[in-house]
């Protein structure tokens, strides 16, 4: 049996893995779907899966706090649309990255409303990232929009989901936890669907965007492909963050970002030229600073 610490470093890296490759999946979905759609099916039959495991084996942990349990599926579901829109508009690798920003983030909210103090160390890394942050974007040359911005917002808010499971870990079985997510990742999709047709969804397209059912094999063998691989996925970032340090956990997480490049590269996105090498490279090693302290 492994040791915990051990456990948890392995559920993370195909964690990782998993999470990648639904990336890459997402990005072929997004030629036929809108985002909002893609995370709505990705929920749907993850929700079946989970459901179908509780029924087979009940929980044995009661819970007892709804509301942070409610906090970490809206912060989850929002951190997978913006992530799910901006894979499918820059290339995989940098929207990944961007993604992992979240460890910049809860340092800045540990300053800024916990008042916790910020150490020379963690001031330098969260420059570091930064500097990162525009050696992809390239503000100063004009590629820098809308997937760019949702992108590090949707950062922040994983940063907010996995603040949560860390605070209601030990109360709640890992599955209903991963439920909470994707059950609050179908729910929402079906009222923004309902009132996409009453909106103006210029600029707000992430957002709002009309249902259309899919109708071609190969949609739906990629969408339960994903929905199978997701949920392994997410179960497995739950038991990491339950079985060791969230420090370690987070700093093994990192290997999310060459999976990404590669399958990105495979799909048709150019190579990362140097300069968003550097900021890729530069962001990790500032969240891998800040999760070491």
């Amino acid at each position: 049996m492994l040791k915990r610490f051990d456990r948890g470093v392995v559920a993370i890296f195909f964690s990782s893995m998993l999470s990648a490759l639904n990336g890459a999946v997402a990005k072929m979905l997004g030629e036929d779907m809108s985002a909002l759609e893609i995370v709505f099916f990705r929920n749907l039959f993850g929700v079946v899966l989970i459901l179908y495991t509780l029924y087979h084996t009940p929980p044995k942990l009661k819970g007892g706090n709804i509301k942070l349990l409610i906090w970490r599926g809206l912060f989850g579901f929002f951190a997978m649309l913006m992530f799910f829109y901006t894979i499918v508009k820059i290339p995989l690798g940098e929207a990944v990255t961007l993604n992992k920003t979240s460890p910049l983030f809860v340092s800045i909210l540990a300053f800024l409303v916990l008042k916790q103090n910020m150490s020379i160390k963690s001031i330098i890394a969260l420059i570091t990232g930064f500097i990162g942050v525009v050696l992809i974007t390239k503000p100063f040359g004009m590629s820098v929009g809308l997937p760019h911005l949702l992108g590090l917002f949707g950062g922040f808010l994983a940063a907010a989901a996995y603040t949560t499971i860390g605070k209601i870990k030990d109360i709640y079985d890992s599955r209903v936890i991963v439920l909470s997510f994707m059950g609050t990742g179908v729910v929402i999709p079906l009222l923004l669907f309902l009132v996409s047709s009453y909106v103006d969804s210029d600029g707000w397209e992430f957002l709002f965007s009309e249902f259309v059912m899919p109708n071609s094999v190969k949609v739906w063998v990629l969408l339960i492909f994903m929905a199978i691989t997701a949920t392994a996925s997410q179960w497995l970032l739950t038991v990491a963050y339950s079985s060791s340090k969230a420090a370690i956990v987070g700093i093994v997480s990192y290997t999310i970002i060459p999976f990404s490049i590669l399958f990105g590269w495979l799909l048709g996105d150019n190579f990362p030229d140097l300069m968003t090498l550097i900021g890729i490279v530069l962001i990790v090693i500032a969240g891998i600073s800040v999760k070491r302290g």
